[in-house]
């Protein structure tokens, strides 16, 4: 079965890496998941390969699987792993700072 590309979806996909936003758009078949997007960016050669296999997935912001199929217009969003623990990070700041007002203090 041949479509027209009338009956295509408009299917963007985003990926931030190293600093930079990349937004590519694809017209794909009606039923098409989040796997099939991500296999249309890969081969576009604009998205890394296999960087994406510990990424997570969202469509406008929603967690996504690969199996969810999408609408036409969605945006399929790449999403890296965190590099730390936010609350980890939040306690190392916090006694940062504790640390500084003790200096500030010991030197009034």
């Amino acid at each position: 079965m041949i479509l027209n590309t009338s009956e295509m979806i408009a299917v963007s996909v985003v990926c931030v890496a190293q600093g930079q936003s990349i937004t590519c758009d694809f017209r794909l078949p009606p039923g098409s998941t989040v796997a099939d997007a991500l296999i249309a960016a890969r081969a576009s050669g604009v998205f890394p390969s296999n960087e994406e296999t510990s990424w997570g997935y969202a469509i406008f912001g929603q967690t996504a699987d690969p199996a969810t199929v999408l609408q036409d217009g969605d945006r399929v969003e790449l999403l890296q792993p965190l590099r730390c623990d936010p609350k980890e990070s939040r306690r190392l700041r916090a006694r940062l700072r504790n640390q500084v007002s003790e200096v500030r203090d010991q030197n009034r």
